[in-house]
């Protein structure tokens, strides 16, 4: 079996938006999408499974296991149709993410998908401050839909090397199929425990311009300031005995986000 796309619901799509947001880098892209099916109530539409998922189970706040899981929502918000993919995992592998994303524009084709948009993160080797948003794609009108934001820095050649994961390779594969996709990189730690809420949370800004939907940013806040304050524990108490970000406050924040790690070989920059 590759990648099965199961419809769960019987609400109908036509010419959807869909923003694309995995696990990777800071978790950037996750946070960001989970956040937007959060707030506005989006219904979870399609699931998707393959034998291509990692070969684990997580164990849930009930002391359970739970299956990984990708799993797509729908808004409709006024005129438009929005598409959310999110998850726990990407493919595993070069061959599984070719195959899913072949798979996801497939379906998207089907329902007459309109336009694309990834989301995902660059690591640097300190927490950034004032997280910047870079961007790419592969057409250039769509691309200048969104640098009209003053938060979008759209010269990225030289700031990143190749996008690995679903965030790049959608948007590539897109553009053979003439579909309009780009890709919101925000920048964030590269320390694999870090969470990425403040680069989420200016990518956030940045669709909420676009797509005008009214988003509540000030919810992240709270999340923002136990992270902060977990990165400055961290900074002064040298003598911990594993340094890093793995603490109380940062695992207060996965769980409430429902983030896992899984170790791969793969380094995702998206």
């Amino acid at each position: 079996m590759m990648w099965d796309i199961q419809k769960v619901s019987k609400t109908k799509i036509t010419n959807p938006i869909l923003i694309e947001g995995l696990p990777g880098m800071g978790n950037v892209g996750k946070i960001a999408v989970d956040f937007l099916i959060d707030s506005l109530n989006a219904e979870k539409i399609f699931e998707i499974t393959s034998h291509s998922m990692p070969h684990c189970v997580f164990v849930n706040e009930d002391n359970l296991v739970e299956l990984p899981e990708i799993e797509i929502y729908h808004k409709k918000i006024k005129d438009k149709s929005f598409l959310f993919l999110s998850g726990d995992i990407q493919p595993i592998n070069e061959q599984s993410c070719y195959e899913f994303c072949h798979a996801i524009l497939d379906n998207f084709q089907k329902d007459k998908g309109k336009e694309i948009v990834t989301l995902g993160g660059i690591g640097l080797a300190s927490v950034p401050e004032d997280p910047k948003v870079y961007c790419t794609g592969n057409d250039k009108k769509f691309i200048k839909k969104f640098i009209k934001s003053k938060t979008i820095n759209e010269n990225i050649h030289g700031v990143v090397g190749p996008i690995v994961g679903v965030s790049g390779l959608l948007t590539g594969l897109a553009g053979k199929r003439k579909i309009p996709a780009i890709s919101l990189l925000a920048e964030t730690f590269s320390h694999p425990n870090y969470l990425g809420i403040k680069g989420a949370k200016e990518i956030l800004r940045a669709i909420d311009e676009e797509y005008k939907l009214k988003l509540n940013l000030s919810e992240l806040d709270e999340e923002i300031e136990m992270v902060d304050q977990a990165v400055k524990k961290v900074k002064t108490n040298k003598k911990q005995e594993r340094k890093g970000l793995n603490i109380s406050k940062v695992k207060k924040v996965m769980n409430t986000r429902k983030i896992n790690t899984i170790e791969t070989d793969t380094d995702y920059i998206g």
